[in-house]
């Protein structure tokens, strides 16, 4: 599978997006471009690296030994092959299913468009000024609404509306923690919980801080979000944070917070709740809870079984310059490579 993937990898190489990382490499490294192109050439059949790995970890200013510790675009399709059943994921995928199947994690009150009647949405609406309400099936926050109740004529007006958009969850708005809100109080600031299970015993694997930016009512890096590790001993952000477009920060630009030594609230209640739907996603073992911290404790906004495996290896978060490869060949106690299976 290795060795077909790789293939597939390489026969998809858009040379555009190629010519822009050799152009990048040579304005940051000098490096030519001639030397660069075989060695990301070299980092994609000893490594299973595309291109934008080579760029994201800077792999042209470290060693083959250190470049061996990341996980690459064809190592993380091998583990979420190892662990996850394709056939399983749907219920991970369209926001309805997923808050049917987790609704006791969720810590906040939804309504399902697809079978609930407009009776049940006006007692739902009844004691609410703003709902969040959710297409479906898209991910990274597109289509999602922020809608004012008074805005609308009435509910039927507002039923209509949601019907028309095809949403498929209305949910309230999360009521955040106050130090969670201090981040950007216009968005619900997030932690990302990676959690792998092995052999029945759940494990985190890293945790990232989502701190929406701008203004934006969602926290995603689409919306000028910025991610920010998490010490997964302490739950305290680590120093620097980054965003989609790469600009680093050491403080909110909005607000002012400074992220070291920030501690998140019932961190800990938040990785047991995630643990515990790990445990009842029996075919889906290598998942990214986003999780919310509200007043009274931790709830579950969505998951993602193919969730993003960059982020904690980027050169500005991890100064040591080692990747995450040694965290799962210590738990499926083997060494993994582009072409071996996991066991």
């Amino acid at each position: 599978m290795g060795e077909i993937y790789i293939l597939r990898v390489l026969s998809g190489v858009r040379f555009s997006k190629l010519n822009k990382v050799l152009d990048t490499v040579k304005e940051q490294s000098g490096q030519s471009k001639i030397k660069t192109f075989f060695d990301i050439i070299n980092c994609a059949i000893r490594y299973g690296a595309g291109y934008n790995d080579y760029d994201l970890y800077q792999f042209y200013n470290i060693d083959a030994k250190k470049r061996r510790t990341y996980v690459t675009r064809v190592i993380s399709k091998k583990i979420i092959m190892k662990c996850n059943d394709q056939t399983a994921c749907d219920d991970l995928h369209y926001k309805s299913r997923f808050n049917r199947r987790y609704s006791k994690y969720l810590g906040r009150e939804w309504f399902d468009m697809e079978r609930g009647t407009f009776e049940e949405f006006e007692n739902f609406c009844a004691d609410k000024e703003y709902l969040f309400c959710k297409p479906d099936d898209l991910d990274s926050g597109k289509g999602i609404e922020k809608l004012k109740v008074a805005d609308f004529e009435n509910l039927e007006v507002l039923y209509n509306y949601c019907k028309e958009k095809n949403f498929g969850v209305v949910e309230e708005v999360a009521k955040q923690h106050p130090k969670m809100a201090s981040l950007h109080p216009e968005s619900v600031n997030c932690i990302r919980i990676q959690t792998i299970v092995v052999d029945g015993k759940p494990h985190l694997v890293f945790a990232a801080c989502k701190a929406g930016n701008g203004g934006h009512f969602v926290d995603n890096l689409g919306f000028d979000g910025i991610n920010i590790p998490v010490d997964k001993d302490t739950g305290k952000l680590i120093k620097t944070g980054r965003t989609e477009h790469r600009q680093l920060y050491t403080e909110h630009p909005r607000t002012g917070v400074v992220f070291e030594d920030f501690e998140i609230p019932m961190f800990k209640e938040a990785v047991e709740l995630c643990f515990k739907a790990a445990l009842d996603t029996p075919d889906v073992k290598y998942v990214g809870w986003d999780c919310y911290i509200g007043e009274d404790g931790p709830g579950i906004i969505e998951a993602n079984d193919y969730s993003d495996y960059y982020f904690w290896q980027l050169p500005e978060l991890t100064p040591d310059r080692i990747g995450l490869l040694p965290c799962f060949e210590e738990l499926f106690k083997q060494k993994i490579t582009p072409y071996r299976k996991i066991k």
